[in-house]
């Protein structure tokens, strides 16, 4: 490290290392950590290269480099995930949301003019990211977001209190449906869906700091479709939509989970690759 670290030093010295360990987006993760340090956005740091690090920034950006070289992911770092134009804190008992699950609610989202005051349940809500996102740009909605780690309830419940949606959301403990009274317009669930056999294969981003519970679907990737769909037929009210979040080439599998549990198969949602990311399901 030079003797007077800046700005612009420090995110070429970061970005060179990063790259020197492969990963896909060096620069990008330099600005980003060096911007938090610093509490400056990253689109501000040109702007200000030759600004020089007080002793407490360098030790601070040290440290994130550190970490990063380590392959934690950069949200993990700074403890938050952007999505839905929103920022949600993340900790070790919830998942990192990812832009493949806007799929999801984009897909909700589309149903806008045929309900005007839903109620939603979300299944495995983790950080709650799925729920709060249709309650952004659905102000009559309300909703309830269900998950086995008492962590992650902390943790979605905290993030609705900050965005300021915890008059219109709620967040317990639970095992899927099981011990819901009420029914619902809208079921939502990202569930765990990595085959067992596939987890070393993923990037260590994801399985050194992903919640295990939050990610592995046993050893096909299909139990907790097998566990949630039996339980949320009881819970979708009548005309109302089941939207699943599924992994790649797990379309056909899951559609014949529901049709074998009592769903019919009303849409296929794709992402941005074209990839069919979210099955869309009604009571047969």
């Amino acid at each position: 490290m030079t003797e007077k670290w800046t700005i612009g030093s420090a995110v070429s010295e970061l970005t060179a290392a990063f790259d020197a360990m492969g990963l896909d987006t060096p620069r990008l993760d330099a600005r980003i950590l060096v911007g938090h340090a610093v509490k400056l956005e990253p689109s501000l740091l040109f702007a200000r290269a030759d600004r020089v690090f007080t002793d407490e920034e360098s030790l601070l950006i040290r440290s994130f480099a550190a970490r990063r070289q380590k392959h934690e992911p950069v949200s993990r770092i700074i403890g938050s995930r952007g999505f839905w134009g929103m920022d949600f804190v993340l900790t070790p008992d919830t998942l990192d949301p990812r832009a493949d699950t806007e799929t999801l609610v984009a897909a909700v989202l589309d149903l806008r003019t045929a309900s005007a005051t839903p109620r939603i349940l979300d299944l495995g809500t983790g950080t709650g990211c799925i729920l709060l996102a249709i309650l952004k740009d659905w102000p009559q909605a309300t909703g309830i977001g269900i998950d086995i780690n008492p962590g992650a309830v902390k943790a979605a419940a905290d993030n609705a209190a900050r965005l300021g949606f915890a008059a219109r959301a709620v967040f317990q403990k639970g095992s899927w449906a099981d011990g819901i009274g009420e029914t619902f317009d809208i079921i939502v669930s990202n569930p765990p869906y990595i085959a067992a056999t596939e987890l070393p294969g993923l990037a260590p981003e994801v399985t050194r700091f992903d919640p295990k519970l939050a990610l592995v679907g046993g050893t096909d990737g299909l139990a907790a479709y097998r566990a949630l769909i039996p339980s949320v037929r009881r819970r979708l009210a009548p005309k109302g939509r089941l939207f699943l979040e599924i992994g790649a080439r797990q379309a056909e599998p899951v559609a014949g989970l529901l049709t074998a549990g009592g769903f019919r198969l009303r849409g296929q949602h794709r992402d941005l690759n074209g990839v069919v990311r979210c099955l869309e399901a009604i009571s047969a």
